[in-house]
């Protein structure tokens, strides 16, 4: 089924809800859904799970999310930099909760909820903090530490272009936690600078298929 193509970016995320997990593509800015976040400030929702690289930059995008105290809880593998402000604010007071996650194993988490994966271990982490409460074992000599899936109800990503049955294409590394955020939400909500008709886009370039993704809406020229 083709998915939904809203008309504006507040129509695209409105079914997002108070309590809701969400996935937020982009590495740093690279690939952040700006506009769909800023539509999801106006929408109200709060006490939101947000599982992101980062935990906002500067007073953009995810950091003003985080600055509104809309989210609870940050699932992320780099939490802190020199203009993570609000996110330091906010945690330093007990307002905001971490689960920090190496990226490697937060990138693995995600993709292993999309491909439908119950778990898997990994030696990133073992003997550490980050290891506390986990199932380990030695495997060949080597310690590993079982990681679960992270899977969601929203993702926001953000592609260069779509054609209308959902398939997208990304720019360069804006792709990066894109596709496999959305294999593992529930539903996939996508900002893209346009939609093209079905045959338009070139199949080797396709990284989502269409089937992942619900929701599409137009923004324009954002340098995805």
């Amino acid at each position: 089924m083709a998915p939904r193509i809203a008309a504006t970016a507040a129509e695209a995320v409105a079914n997002i809800h108070d309590g809701a997990t969400v996935m937020i593509g982009g590495f740093g800015n690279a690939g952040q859904p700006m506009e769909l976040i800023d539509a999801l400030l106006d929408c109200g929702a709060s006490n939101l799970t947000v599982v992101n690289n980062n935990a906002g930059q500067a007073d953009a995008g995810l950091a003003l999310l985080i600055k509104e105290r809309r989210v609870s809880k940050v699932i992320c593998s780099f939490p802190r930099q020199s203009d993570s402000w609000h996110f330091d604010e906010a945690y330093r007071a007990g307002e905001l909760e971490l689960e920090l996650v190496p990226q490697g194993n937060l990138a693995e988490r995600i993709r292993a909820a999309g491909a439908g994966i119950g778990g898997f271990f990994t030696p990133t982490g073992y003997g550490t903090m980050l290891a506390e409460g986990k199932e380990t074992r030695m495997i060949d000599g080597r310690g590993y530490v079982l990681e679960t899936p992270i899977h969601a109800e929203f993702a926001l990503i953000k592609a260069l272009r779509a054609d209308t049955l959902g398939n997208l294409v990304y720019r360069k590394t804006a792709r990066n936690f894109g596709p496999i955020m959305a294999t593992a939400a529930k539903q996939s909500i996508v900002q893209v600078d346009e939609i093209v008709a079905p045959g338009s886009l070139d199949p080797e370039n396709v990284i989502t298929p269409g089937i992942f993704i619900d929701t599409l809406v137009t923004i324009g020229d954002t340098n995805s």
